[in-house]
C-alpha cells in the first residue's frame, strides 16, 4: 500500500455497482462492500435487506492521497447515483439503499458538507439533495460473494 492512504465510506444504493465505480477509479487502492450505519453487529445480507437493522449497503474505499483527493471521490460519488431520492436508487427501495457519506475525519466532514452546499447553489439537481453526512460507524464486511461482484459477473445493479 502507499505511504499515505485514507479511508472513505459511501452509500449510494446497491453496493455492487458503487464498488465497481470506485474500484476502477485511479488512485483507489482497495474497495470493500459491507454494511454500516445501523444498530445490529455483524449483520447478514438478509438482515440488512429486511430493513430492520438500519444499515446501509456501503463501500469502504482506501485511496492514495498522492494520487487522488477526497473531493475527487465526492465528485465520483455524486456522479454515479441520484442524491435526491430518499431510501431509493433506481429499482432498489429501502433505507439500506439510502445516499450517505460516512466521514472518517473532520476534513472529510467539512469537504462533504461544502460539496453538497456547492451542488445546491449550482442548481445541478432540481430536487433537494437528501444525502446524509454522518460520522463513520462500525463497518461490517459483506459476505464474500458480494465482494467485486460486478467485476466477476460482468455487471451489477442499475449503476
Amino acid at each position: 500500500m502507499a505511504d499515505e492512504t485514507e479511508v472513505a465510506t459511501f452509500a449510494a444504493g446497491c453496493f455492487w455497482g458503487v464498488e465497481e465505480a470506485f474500484r476502477t477509479f485511479p488512485g483507489v487502492l482497495e474497495t470493500t462492500v459491507g454494511y454500516t450505519g445501523g444498530s445490529v453487529a455483524e449483520p447478514s445480507y438478509e438482515q440488512v435487506c429486511s430493513g430492520r437493522t438500519g444499515h446501509a449497503e456501503a463501500v469502504r474505499v482506501v485511496y492514495d492521497l498522492s494520487q487522488i483527493t477526497y473531493r475527487a471521490l465526492l465528485e465520483r460519488f455524486f456522479s454515479i447515483h441520484d442524491p435526491t431520492t430518499p431510501n431509493r436508487q433506481g429499482p432498489d427501495i429501502g433505507d439500506q439503499y439510502r445516499s450517505a457519506v460516512f466521514y472518517h475525519t473532520p476534513d472529510q466532514e467539512r469537504a462533504a458538507k461544502e460539496f453538497v452546499e456547492e451542488l445546491t447553489r449550482t442548481g445541478r439537481y432540481r430536487r433537494p439533495i437528501v444525502t446524509e453526512i454522518l460520522p463513520a460507524a462500525p463497518f461490517y464486511r459483506a459476505e464474500e460473494y458480494h465482494q467485486q461482484y460486478a467485476r466477476r459477473h460482468g455487471g451489477g445493479c442499475h449503476i
